[in-house]
């Protein structure tokens, strides 16, 4: 299920932008593309709705969740062949119009898989779940990345998304053969105001700084996010093939990444998830103005691997100390929908100003760009700092 959840989301970002770049495509428009995947920001607004209904006859036959979750890939797999069945050059609009339709279809099978394992699992196979979910989110990732653009190099880009669509119902298959979670009956009643408005109130009563750390939340990583909101037509500007950057990016900075994670979760254990959020800070400027160093090395494919592995290893420490950091500011009581509310935070405010970024790089150049993606990562820095300060204050002011 974790491997057919990661190959929509990738197929609707990096790997779909580097078909747009091959297109000729400009940059502001290629940037633009990231509001397709406004789904996954806004998918708590129609979770209840899955949460509750059941689908008429194949409910009946297979339940509430494994129906949502067979209905869904079935869309799925319609869409990505109507995406890969586009020419983004005679007609951006049905390209557009196919990608969002993958994106809301993929992030509503995000809520049910979600929702799916934490019913189907006992409280002492959470983590494992979780862990497994993730491993085949990684699989699927590599999928939708090295596979598809290995395929697109040989066969085009049609048949990469039409083997992707093939792809697909694995998850499928999980659900053919696993249990339906017992139902559990919830009181009717107002569902903004239960899965909205009752956590966020929670929220600012057990936290102080509650509007400093809603401002931080966003911050973070953001600067990292608008730098990597156009890297693949970064790497074909640059004039790297589609299996260099399959073989860097996809493969070895998938591996990167996942070491980075590891790093991440040591330096929270060992020195605390506040100073692990700062060195990871720091980290992301570093990360970022490697893209300049990249842009004055040209075609170079050593120095790929360098700031790739550069990229991906920080971003895989913060990342591990930033998830660490949301769960902490998440009470058990609403951990899901404080969880999604905090990261839907975080995803709407990089996904409209990376959508800008196309623009910017037509206006001003890369360099520019990347440095202003550097640039902002400052603010939440300082506001980290200032955290900081706080909590140690209050802190030596309770002894």
């Amino acid at each position: 299920m974790g491997f057919s959840s990661g190959l929509p989301f990738l197929l609707t970002g990096g790997t779909l932008k580097l078909w747009l770049t091959e297109a000729h495509l400009s940059f502001t428009d290629i940037g633009l593309f990231s509001l397709v995947q406004l789904s996954y920001t806004f998918k708590f607004l129609w979770a209840p709705l899955l949460d509750r209904v059941v689908i008429p006859i194949l409910g009946a036959r297979l339940g509430r969740r494994r129906s949502w979750l067979l209905a869904i890939q079935l869309g799925l797999i319609v869409a990505i062949l109507g995406l890969g069945s586009t020419d983004p050059v005679a007609d951006l609009h049905a390209t557009a119009l196919w990608a969002v339709v993958v994106a809301f279809l993929s992030a509503s099978q995000d809520i049910v898989i979600d929702a799916y394992r934490i019913e189907l699992l006992d409280a002492a196979e959470q983590g494992a779940g979780a862990a497994a979910t993730q491993i085949g989110y990684r699989f699927g990732l590599i999928a939708a990345g090295a596979g598809a653009l290995y395929l697109a190099a040989g066969l085009g880009w049609h048949a990469s998304f039409a083997a992707m669509a093939v792809l697909v119902p694995l998850g499928g298959l999980a659900v053919l053969f696993s249990p339906e979670p017992k139902l559990v009956e919830r009181p009717s009643g107002n569902w903004f105001e239960s899965a909205v408005i009752a956590p966020f109130e929670d929220f600012v009563t057990r936290h102080k700084d509650w509007l400093l750390l809603l401002l931080f939340v966003p911050l973070y990583r953001f600067g990292d996010a608008v730098a990597g909101e156009m890297v693949n037509p970064f790497y074909s500007f640059l004039g790297f093939t589609k299996g260099e950057i399959a073989s860097v990016s996809k493969l070895f900075g998938v591996a990167a990444s996942l070491t980075g994670i590891s790093i991440g979760g040591l330096l929270v254990y060992r020195l605390g998830v506040m100073r692990a959020l700062l060195i990871g800070g720091v980290l992301q400027i570093v990360s970022i103005l490697t893209y300049i160093v990249q842009l004055w090395a040209g075609h170079d494919l050593p120095v790929l691997f360098a700031t790739i592995g550069i990229e991906q290893l920080t971003g895989g420490m913060c990342g591990g100390a930033f998830v660490a950091f949301l769960s902490g500011l998440c009470s058990r009581a609403h951990t899901a929908t404080q969880y999604a509310l905090l990261s839907a935070l975080f995803t709407f405010a990089y996904r409209f100003v990376g959508s800008t970024g196309g623009y910017i790089i037509d206006l001003f150049g890369w360099t520019p760009y990347f440095l202003l993606s550097a640039g902002l990562v400052l603010p939440s820095l300082v506001l980290l700092l200032w955290l900081m300060h706080r909590s140690s204050s209050e802190a030596a002011a309770a002894t």
